[in-house]
C-alpha cells in the first residue's frame, strides 16, 4: 500500500509539472495569449492605415481635386494663369 501511495505521489507530481511548465502548459499558454493580443492590436492599427488608402485610391478616381492636390504636392504642377512663387528661407551660418 506504501508503494501505491509514493508511485500515486510521483504520477502526481509529473502531471502538476507538465500542467504547469511543460509544453502546452500554462505558462505557454499565457504567453500565446499575450502574442495575440499583441498581433490584433497591429492588426487594429494595420485596418486603419488600409482604410485611409483605400478613401484615398477612392479619391483618387472619381475627383479632380485629389489629383490636382498630388500634382502640385508631389510634382510642383502649377495651372495656367497662375503664377508661381518660391520663398527661399537663408541658411544659418
Amino acid at each position: 500500500m506504501r508503494w501505491l501511495l509514493i508511485v500515486l505521489s510521483l504520477l502526481l507530481i509529473l502531471l502538476q509539472y507538465q500542467l504547469w511548465l511543460g509544453e502546452g502548459g500554462l505558462a505557454n499558454k499565457l504567453t500565446l495569449e499575450r502574442e495575440v493580443t499583441e498581433q490584433q492590436q497591429q492588426n487594429e492599427v494595420l485596418a486603419q492605415r488600409n482604410q485611409i488608402l483605400v478613401s484615398e485610391v477612392v479619391d483618387l478616381k472619381e475627383g479632380q481635386e485629389s489629383i490636382e492636390e498630388r500634382a502640385r504636392k508631389d510634382l510642383g504642377m502649377i495651372k495656367e494663369g497662375e503664377t508661381f512663387y518660391m520663398v527661399v528661407e537663408p541658411e544659418d551660418q
